[in-house]
């Protein structure tokens, strides 16, 4: 596998090359800015994602917390990307 360019929205980009001692990061990565979160999940879900769920974290059943209700931050849901690193998409 190659290097892969991600082109951001607003005009940066993040490059991902692969490692070959690469051990998962235990903490989230890279999160992605989504306008609706439920739209995001469900399409993700679609394609195979799966969403993690932390003990003692509330999520809803699409697994995503719902901070921006309890005006305790973002919405947001947790994924894996194929190495192990945990991804999410979040709604501020």
């Amino acid at each position: 596998m190659g290097n892969i360019r991600l082109e951001l929205p607003a005009g940066g980009t993040a490059l991902i090359y692969p490692k070959a001692d690469h051990a998962p990061a235990s903490f989230t990565i890279l999160n992605f800015v989504v306008a609706d979160i439920g739209e995001a999940v469900d399409e993700l879900a679609a394609s195979g994602i799966e969403f993690l769920r932390y003990e003692g974290l509330p999520a809803d059943a699409k697994g995503i917390l719902r901070g921006r209700a309890a005006n305790r931050g973002p919405d947001i849901a947790w994924f894996t990307d194929p190495a192990g690193n945990v991804l999410a998409v979040m709604q501020p």
